[in-house]
C-alpha cells in the first residue's frame, strides 16, 4: 500500500504520525480553514482563467465545484488523516465532484506552503481587526468612567508608597495610554501582514505567467510580498502579533494587580459587585475576586506562548519548515483566542468597578502624600532651593510619625522651627497655606501642567485620546472596508464564472 498523496512515497503513513501529528492537525485546521481555503482557491481559479493557464471550460467546471462546495460546507468532506492535512483532505473532495484530472489543475502555479502562508497572514488580519475594535471599546468604556471619576482623590503610589494625590479618573486615563499604544502596535501588525504570499509557490515563484496582484487584491491585500522565499519562510507578522498581545496583557495584569490590592479590606479603595466574584467553600464571609485572578494568571499564559513561538523559530532555517510555519503561528492563534476574552472580561471589569470616594480622600488626606506641596510652597514664598525644603518638610514628617500625629495636623509653628533649625532663619507661611497644600482635593486641583491629574486637565487629555482613538479607528476601517469590498467582490466573480457553465458540465458534477 503506497501514500495517498504521493508515488514518492511507498509506504502508508504510520499510525503513530497519524495519530500524533496529522489526525491533531486536521481537526484543528480543517473547519477553521475551510473558508479561507474556498476563497484562496476562488481567488487563484479566477486568476488561471484571466490568464489562461486553465481554458474556459475547465476554469467554468471548476467554479461550479468550488461554490458546490461552499454551499454544502466542510461537513460534507470526509476527513482522512492519511491524507495529512487541511488541503489534501479538500482537494480530494474537489477530485470527487469533477474527476482527478480537472481537479488536479486547480493547484497549478502554487504550492501548500505560499497557501498555508496566505492563510497565516487573513486569519493574523481578521484576529487584528476583531482585537483592535474590542481594545478601542474597552478604551472609550475606561474613558467615560474616567471623566465620571475625574474628581475622586487617592492617594498616587510608587514603590507602593503613598506618594501623591491623584484622581481615580486620572489612573484609568493613564491606563488608556498604554492600551493605546497597544492599539497602534496592533495597526501595525496589519499593516505587517498586509502582503500576499500567493503566487510565491514552494520558495522560488513559479514559471507560469501568473498575476500576482489579482489575487492579492481578491484576498483584501494591498499587494503581494516582494520575495517569494521570504512570503514562505516568514512568520514576523505571528511573532509581532504574539509580541503585541503579551505586551497588551501585562498592562492589564498591571492595572489587576492594582485593582486586587485597592480592594482588599485593608485599602477599602474600590468594591465591585457579586456578579464578578466567587466564594469559599469554608468559610461563608468571603468574596473572592475570580475575574481579578483569573486575568493576572492570562498574562502568564499569553507570555508562556509568546515566549514558546520564538523559541520554535529561532534554530530554523530561513525557508518552510514545519516548526516554524505551524507550530510558531499555532501558539498565536491560541493567543489571539485567549485575549478576546480578556478583553471582554476587563471591560466589564472597567465598568463594573465602583471607587469609595470618601474612603479614598481620607487616606489621602492622612497618609502624607500632600506634603511635596508644602515643599514647593516654601520654595515659591521663602526664596530656598528646593533640597532645602525638601530636608525641612522630610523632617516636619517624621517628627509628625515619631509623635504619631497625621498629615492634617501638621502645623506652621513645627514648619517655621524645622525651618529655623534647618535654614539658621526664619521662613513665612500662613495657615491658610499650610490647610490648601494639605487638602487633598485642592492639591490635586493645583496641578494643572500637561500630564497632571487636575480634573479640568485629565477632562482635555480625555478628548485628546478619544481624537487619537477616532483616528486609529479610522485607519482600522480603511484596512476593513477593503477587505470588505474584496471578499464581496470575489464571491461575486466565482459566481459569475460558475454560472455561465454550460448544462453539460453542470451535470457532470451531480
Amino acid at each position: 500500500m503506497e501514500s495517498k498523496i504521493s508515488r514518492r512515497l511507498k509506504e502508508p503513513l504510520a499510525p503513530e504520525v497519524v495519530k500524533y501529528i496529522f489526525l491533531p492537525r486536521l481537526n484543528r485546521e480543517f473547519f477553521t480553514n475551510f473558508e479561507l481555503l474556498n476563497d484562496i482557491n476562488n481567488a487563484h481559479l479566477l486568476m488561471l482563467a484571466k490568464k489562461e493557464i486553465l481554458d474556459q471550460s475547465s476554469s467554468q467546471r471548476l467554479a461550479q465545484a468550488l461554490v458546490r462546495m461552499q454551499e454544502e460546507g466542510p461537513n460534507a468532506v470526509t476527513l482522512d488523516p492519511a491524507r495529512e492535512e487541511a488541503y489534501f483532505n479538500y482537494e480530494a473532495h474537489l477530485i470527487q465532484l469533477v474527476g482527478a484530472d480537472l481537479g488536479g489543475r486547480l493547484h497549478t502555479a502554487r504550492s501548500r506552503n505560499d497557501m498555508g502562508a496566505t492563510i497565516d497572514r487573513i486569519r493574523i488580519r481578521d484576529f487584528a481587526m476583531r482585537i483592535s475594535a474590542a481594545l478601542l471599546d474597552l478604551c472609550q468604556i475606561a474613558l467615560q468612567q474616567a471623566e465620571r471619576y475625574s474628581s475622586y482623590v487617592m492617594p498616587g503610589y510608587t514603590h507602593m508608597q503613598a506618594a501623591q494625590p491623584i484622581t481615580y479618573g486620572y489612573y484609568l486615563s493613564a491606563v488608556v495610554d498604554a492600551w493605546i499604544r497597544d492599539v497602534d502596535r496592533l495597526l501595525h501588525v496589519l499593516k505587517s501582514t498586509d502582503g500576499c504570499p500567493l503566487g510565491a509557490c514552494a520558495l522560488a515563484g513559479t514559471s507560469f505567467p501568473i498575476d500576482r496582484t489579482m489575487t492579492s487584491e481578491l484576498l483584501g491585500f494591498s499587494r503581494p510580498l516582494g520575495s517569494a522565499l521570504d512570503s514562505v519562510a516568514s512568520r514576523d507578522f505571528a511573532l509581532e502579533m504574539s509580541a503585541t498581545l503579551s505586551i497588551m496583557m501585562i498592562a492589564f495584569s498591571r492595572m489587576v494587580q492594582d485593582l486586587y490590592i485597592w480592594s482588599t479590606p485593608e485599602f477599602g479603595y474600590i468594591t465591585f459587585p457579586d456578579s464578578i466574584a466567587s466564594t469559599s467553600s469554608i468559610m461563608p464571609q468571603k468574596k473572592n475576586p475570580a475575574v481579578l485572578e483569573f486575568l493576572r494568571g492570562k498574562a502568564g499564559h499569553l507570555i508562556g506562548l509568546t515566549s514558546a513561538a520564538f523559541s520554535t523559530v529561532k534554530s530554523t532555517h530561513f525557508t518552510h519548515s514545519g516548526d516554524s510555519s505551524r507550530e510558531s503561528t499555532r501558539t498565536c492563534f491560541e493567543a489571539c483566542e485567549e485575549a478576546l476574552k480578556c478583553l471582554e472580561l476587563m471591560r466589564l471589569l472597567v465598568e463594573k468597578v465602583v471607587p469609595n470616594e470618601r474612603h479614598m480622600a481620607s487616606r489621602a488626606a492622612e497618609d502624607f502624600s500632600t506634603v511635596t506641596d508644602l515643599a514647593d510652597l516654601l520654595v515659591r514664598n521663602s526664596n530656598i532651593s528646593f533640597r532645602d525644603a525638601h530636608h525641612i518638610i522630610g523632617a516636619v514628617v517624621r517628627e509628625s510619625l515619631d509623635t504619631g500625629i497625621g498629615a492634617q495636623d501638621i502645623s506652621v509653628t513645627a514648619i517655621k522651627a524645622t525651618a529655623s533649625e534647618q535654614l539658621g532663619r526664619s521662613i513665612e507661611i500662613s495657615e491658610d497655606e499650610l490647610r490648601e497644600c494639605l487638602d487633598p482635593t485642592l492639591n490635586v486641583a493645583a496641578r494643572k501642567a500637561q500630564g497632571g491629574p487636575a480634573p479640568t486637565t485629565v477632562i482635555e487629555h480625555i478628548h485628546e485620546q478619544q481624537r487619537h482613538m477616532e483616528a486609529l479607528s479610522g485607519a482600522i476601517e480603511v484596512i476593513e472596508s477593503r477587505v470588505v469590498r474584496a471578499q464581496a467582490k470575489l464571491h461575486a466573480d466565482i459566481r459569475t464564472l460558475a454560472k455561465s457553465v454550460p448544462t453539460a458540465a453542470m451535470s457532470a458534477l451531480d
